[in-house]
């Protein structure tokens, strides 16, 4: 992190700082800040205000869910200098600013994240909480395997969910698994939730009654012309052939062979949505609706998987 010397510019001299008091000064010049900057939000926040707030409270070692009283309490002198501090690296690296607080949030559940992993953000989530009702009402979850795991962030979410299950969390990525390791351990998860090295399906075998799957689905084209945060974050986790559709074509070819007769595929395809109904316009994909926000996500039951034919 910067020292306040190298944080200051134009924007940021003593006389500045000695203007701004308390928290709520802080999180508004911040998102003032961002704004001017012209910043790309989307990794947990959507505007510069949430951006500040998260940042300069994680900073100061305040919770999230602060009460609104506390927002006028008074910076001293060290807090003003660090908050300054990450509000100007914010600016200069362009990196989420869940790679500067090395944390992120799914499911209420709090994970490590770094530049090896994408910033967890699925609506996937949405689903978990619910157990994937009514789909997975009454069916024995004994196995989920999670493809494309980056962070461990979902499979440890279905872990939480389906508690009689082992979870499979699958990368290709080693350093992606190092991460993932990282939360088994924090989330005390060991004995229930397996990283695995594999491409896909390659390593694996059985059958399990859940497969879930935030894999890369950005065209070329989306990651050529993406934001600088965006490009912060592992092109290996994103980029995804013309259309965004190669490894979703992947998993579709042999996700029938890992389910049980009354599991379900739960994949997020994001922008790529389209191409894929245009790519297999005779398939019934059942695409969710979400009450937080999100799209792109699909579900398909290993009966649906079994009667098409997919090809690449």
């Amino acid at each position: 992190m910067p020292v306040l010397s190298e944080a200051f510019d134009s924007h940021m001299t003593q006389a500045t700082l000695d203007q701004l008091q308390t928290v709520r000064d802080f999180i508004r010049w911040g998102a003032s800040r961002f704004n001017q900057a012209g910043l790309i939000f989307g990794h947990g926040t959507d505007n510069a205000l949430d951006e500040a707030a998260s940042l300069i409270l994680h900073t100061l070692h305040l919770p999230y869910d602060l009460p609104d009283f506390y927002l006028e309490a008074r910076l001293v002198a060290e807090e003003k200098r660090a908050v300054a501090a990450v509000i100007e690296r914010r600016i200069e690296t362009r990196n989420p600013a869940a790679y500067l607080t090395r944390e992120a949030f799914l499911c209420g559940l709090k994970f490590y994240v770094d530049e090896r992993v994408l910033v967890p953000r699925s609506p996937i989530g949405e689903l978990l909480e619910g157990r994937f009702s009514p789909w997975l009402d009454g069916v024995a979850v004994e196995r989920v395997l999670d493809l494309c795991t980056g962070s461990g962030c979902i499979a440890i979410c279905c872990a939480h969910a389906f508690p009689d299950a082992q979870v499979d969390a699958v990368d290709i990525s080693p350093d992606a698994l190092d991460v993932a390791k990282i939360n088994i351990r924090r989330h005390g998860m060991e004995g229930r939730v397996r990283p695995i090295q594999s491409d896909l399906f390659e390593q694996i075998s059985g059958r399990y009654a859940l497969i879930v799957s935030n894999p890369p689905y950005v065209s070329r084209p989306e990651w050529e012309a993406a934001a600088p945060e965006f490009k912060a974050e592992p092109k290996l986790g994103l980029e995804s052939g013309p259309e965004g559709l190669d490894c979703v074509i992947r998993i579709l070819e042999k996700a029938a062979d890992h389910l049980t007769d009354d599991g379900i595929l739960v994949v997020e395809v994001g922008n790529s949505a389209e191409a894929l109904r245009r790519r297999y316009p005779q398939v019934p994909f059942l695409w969710m609706e979400f009450e937080r926000g999100g799209e792109g996500v699909f579900l398909l039951t290993a009966e649906d998987l079994r009667r098409h034919h997919f090809s690449r």
